[in-house]
């Protein structure tokens, strides 16, 4: 079974964009700055896209949140890694 998100990158070709990959319905692939989530955000629809903007709404707050708890993770990875 796939989580939720997945966090994707292409450093070689877009080094100042990531992908967060919505794989649970409806799916989606959300492109937006390493530096800001909301910042060129373009969202590419695999299934339909959904008419109701609440659902698209709350898609996109989940992605945030996990965009953001993600980096923090990271964050935190490098950090105890240093202290070693």
């Amino acid at each position: 079974m796939l989580p939720k998100f997945l966090l994707a990158d292409n450093s070689q070709e877009l080094p100042d964009t990531l992908f967060i990959i919505h794989t649970k319905d409806p799916r989606c692939i959300i492109e937006c700055d390493v530096e800001d989530f909301n910042s060129s955000q373009t969202v590419y629809w695999l299934d339909e896209e959904p008419k109701e903007k609440e659902l698209i709404e709350d898609v996109m707050d989940e992605a945030e949140t996990f965009y953001n708890d993600e980096l923090e993770s990271q964050e935190d990875l490098y950090d105890e890694e240093f202290e070693d």
